[in-house]
C-alpha cells in the first residue's frame, strides 16, 4: 500500500521561505512513481504545481511557481521535498504530494494515493 506524509506547513510572511517534506512508502524511488505536490487554496480547485520522478531526477513546474519552488528527492529517505522560496499571499493553501505511475500529468484523475496536506499561509 502506498502512503505519503506530508510535514513542513506553517505561517510565513511574504518573501519568507519554507520546505515541505513528503515520506513515502509502498514503492521504491527506483520505480516508474512520479511524486507530485498539488495545492488548492480556500473556494479554488485543486491544482498541481510540480512533480519529479525519482528514479531519473526529471521535474516539472507550472508556471505559477517556476523559479521560486523547487521539487527534489532523497532517493536514500524516500522523500519528495518542496523548497518554496519567496512565498506570497497567493501561496496560501493546502498542500498535499501525491503518487501516480502514469507520469507527471498534474491531473488529480491520474492519482494513485495521496497525502492528507499541509496547510502553508502566507501573510501579507
Amino acid at each position: 500500500e502506498v502512503q505519503l506524509t506530508e510535514s513542513g506547513g506553517g505561517l510565513v510572511q511574504a518573501g519568507g521561505s519554507l520546505r515541505l517534506s513528503c515520506a513515502v512508502t509502498g514503492f521504491s524511488f527506483d520505480s516508474d512513481y512520479a511524486v507530485l505536490w498539488f495545492r488548492q487554496a480556500p473556494g479554488k480547485e485543486r491544482e498541481g504545481i510540480c512533480c519529479i520522478s525519482p528514479s531519473d531526477g526529471s521535474t516539472y513546474y507550472v508556471d505559477s511557481v517556476k523559479g521560486r519552488f523547487t521539487i527534489s528527492s532523497d532517493n536514500d529517505k524516500n522523500t519528495v521535498y518542496l523548497q518554496m522560496d519567496n512565498l506570497q499571499p497567493e501561496d496560501t493553501a493546502v498542500y498535499s504530494c501525491a503518487a501516480e505511475t502514469i507520469g507527471c500529468t498534474l491531473n488529480p484523475f491520474y492519482v494513485n494515493a495521496w497525502g492528507q496536506g499541509t496547510q502553508v499561509t502566507v501573510s501579507s
